[in-house]
């Protein structure tokens, strides 16, 4: 046998165990291991065996680094279709998790039990695929067509008492797995159980007819965000219960190595290896030691601060919540009830959930209780003057040790520093809003930040449930710096002559969630304006966020108000174009002496998208992104970039380095070298066909 596959007798049973670690994935030694079992199986005189896996969890899926690259034999469905084959009773051992081609193997067997803490799932719609060996033909059979084809386009796990309910799984247990599994198996036995395959299993299709499928498809076209992996998952389904099980395979197959190939795909599973390499930390933190994080001090119980205070009660953390005065401590406390109650009435969450998490939070006006705390996180308003002051008071009270982070989107994270006896101790957590729900984070280490301090806080923030790019200390870090090009595009294409509702339609066709000007109602056009007028080294052009400037000046806001670029009904988020607005911008235009003309879709998406990338190979050159692929994740997951082009870095790539070159210099050549002036690091993985760092 393999050293990833082993073959033992336990009396009558064939015990194959997979230890492939860290996740069991199912690559070509494991594949080629356990057909070699299943065909030992088939000729000795076991009368039943046991599928199990050593470690932390049963098969959680494929070896995705195989993706893309020429097959290696034996195939997983060849492997699985052997292994449902075997006549004699195949009994499957599920603990951790079941993902993917491993939930695919589990159901090729004939009986399954699962420890009560396993999660099963079929996710390969998040890397933009198909369960691709069995899986769009067995779980229809086993748990009806819509419950599994909610499980495929899904992409969410589900648990061992939900799987058991749904015909997935035949039994549970809350005692260790082989022995229960064994046990298990001499019970069938005991009772004459002959082999189950999947296969035979007529699927029931009661009210499930060509129509259905076709509806189905229409209404995943609408949610999917331009993804085509849920619509080809249904028409696998589709093939699945309808066609003969071998012919179903071989087209399921066909599609499955479509997608492999598709932009869609390597855009997702660029992104899978992003997060895995963010997680990576620099040389000199990697064996730093952790310090402790338990007790957590939030200032400020705004919409941000309550955020974050949240995210951490909700990942079993303690937290205090320090405000100015009553009236605000109550109203930060109201803010948090209220967002867990409305999660509550909408069956999110049970009432001891709920009491637990209250539990956890407390809100105060002292400022002295942070001296008990292991880390701050400071979430007041976005004035340097004011969270300096705030460090100098913590510094003042805070422990030795403490970490004393800064919520800042943009400020100086080093100049706040200065503002301690302890720089090396101060650190940027920039949570993106809602800060208990947003996944990103943006981990700001500064110029003294030391080593342990940037190791635990990228430990603690996989421990709440985010993901943490590092970057380093500049205007806006790595996201919102690469957001001002997009933006001062955005209002330049404005004065040019496009309107508010054909830049963001190009941009929200191209996939984004929101277009910019929509954004900038969202986030409040006075948040910008005031950020703006704050900064001494905004460039001397008069057209710079013109727009957006004007409306705040006239107190247009955005949605709180009910103007901004667009108009809303009170209190409604429902944007109207304002034909007041565009001629606003007309007439500007006319005063600054910007000739307005006709622009398309495909300039628009150009404008905006090369601008953003030219920034974020500039930041790339000066250290502050440590990889592109870090600056891929950022977008996708704080900025509502689409998943399906892989972040802007990689759009650039897929797009072509050089192409993308030649139209920053034809855009340079039109409209002047102040904004347009190609970064280095572009010109030269550009010339030399090399990908971005």
């Amino acid at each position: 046998m393999s050293q990833t596959v082993s073959y033992t007798r336990d009396g009558e049973l064939a015990v194959v165990t997979i230890d492939n670690p860290p996740v069991n994935a199912t690559s070509q030694a494991v594949r080629a291991g356990l057909l070699e079992a299943i065909n030992r199986a088939v000729a000795d005189d076991s009368r039943a065996l046991v599928l199990c896996c050593a470690g932390r969890t049963f098969i959680a899926g494929a070896d995705i680094t195989e993706f893309g690259k020429p097959p290696l034999a034996p195939a997983l469905p060849d492997v699985l279709d052997a292994l449902e084959a075997l006549p004699k009773p195949v009994i499957v051992a599920i603990h951790g998790t079941a993902l993917g081609g491993g939930l695919e193997a589990a159901m090729a067997g004939h009986y399954r039990i699962a420890d009560s803490r396993a999660k099963l799932g079929l996710p390969e719609v998040k890397l933009g695929l198909l369960p691709g060996a069995g899986g769009t033909r067995r779980a229809p059979r086993l748990m009806g067509v819509k419950p599994s084809l909610e499980l495929m386009t899904g992409g969410a796990p589900i648990s061992a008492e939900a799987a058991r309910a749904s015909g997935l799984v035949d039994r549970v247990t809350q005692d260790a797995l082989l022995p229960a599994a064994l046990a298990y198996a001499r019970e069938l036995l005991a009772a004459g159980a002959t082999p189950r395959p999947t296969a035979a299993i007529v699927p029931v299709l009661d009210g499930i007819d060509t129509a259905w499928f076709a509806a189905e498809k229409t209404a995943l076209r609408k949610s999917a965000r331009g993804r085509t992996a849920p619509q080809r998952i249904v028409d696998a389904l589709e093939l699945g219960v309808t066609l003969p099980p071998a012919e179903a395979a071989l087209r399921t197959r066909e599609m499955f190595l479509e997608l492999v190939s598709s932009t869609e795909s390597k855009a997702l599973r660029h992104l899978f290896f992003a997060e895995r390499e963010a997680a990576k930390l620099p040389a000199d933190c990697r064996d730093a030691t952790r310090r402790t994080v338990e007790r957590i001090g939030v200032l400020g119980g705004g919409t941000m601060g309550a955020g974050i205070a949240m995210n951490f009660a909700e990942s079993g953390l303690h937290v205090t919540v320090i405000e100015t005065d009553d009236a605000a401590a109550a109203r930060a406390l109201e803010r948090i009830r209220s967002t867990w109650q409305a999660a509550r009435a909408k069956g999110r969450l049970d009432d001891a959930t709920l009491a637990k998490r209250l539990e956890r939070v407390r809100v105060s006006t002292e400022f002295s209780l942070m001296a008990d705390m292991d880390l701050v996180v400071e979430a007041i308003f976005e004035n340097l003057q004011v969270k300096q002051e705030v460090f100098g008071r913590l510094d003042a009270v805070c422990r030795p040790g403490a970490i004393l982070a800064s919520n800042t989107s943009y400020q100086d994270l080093d100049a706040i520093a200065a503002a301690t006896s302890r720089p090396a101790d101060v650190i940027g957590m920039h949570y993106f809003s809602p800060a208990n729900i947003m996944k990103l984070l943006e981990v700001v280490r500064g110029a003294k930040t030391a080593p342990d301090v940037v190791a635990t806080v990228m430990d603690l923030a996989r421990r709440v449930g985010k993901i943490p790019a590092l970057v380093g200390v500049c205007y806006g870090f790595v996201g919102n710096r690469m957001l001002i090009p997009y933006g001062r595009e955005a209002q330049m294409l404005l004065l040019e002559g496009a309107t508010p509702s054909q830049v963001d339609g190009a941009m929200e066709e191209f996939g984004m969630a929101m277009g910019p000007c929509a954004v900038g109602d969202l986030a409040g056009l006075d948040v910008g304006f005031r950020a703006r007028s704050s900064r001494s080294d905004r460039p001397d052009d008069p057209r710079w966020f013109r727009v957006g400037d004007m409306l705040a000046e006239q107190g247009r806001f955005g949605q709180k108000t009910g103007a901004g670029f667009y108009l809303y009904e009170a209190g409604g988020r429902e944007r109207r174009p304002d034909p007041a607005v565009e001629q606003m911008i007309r007439d500007e235009a006319a005063r600054l002496g910007v000739a307005q003309r006709a622009i398309s879709a495909t300039e628009i998406v150009e404008r905006l998208m090369y601008a953003m990338v030219n920034e974020g190979c500039r930041a790339l050159e000066e250290g502050i992104a440590q990889r592109a692929s870090d600056i891929d994740l950022i977008y996708a997951n704080g900025y509502g970039f689409p998943a399906v082009r892989g972040g802007p870095m990689m759009y650039a790539q897929t797009v072509g380095l050089g192409d993308v070159l030649a139209r920053i210099r034809a855009f340079r050549e039109q409209l002047g070298p102040r904004y347009w002036e190609p970064s280095a690091l572009l010109v030269r993985c550009a010339a030399s066909g090399e990908s971005l760092p």
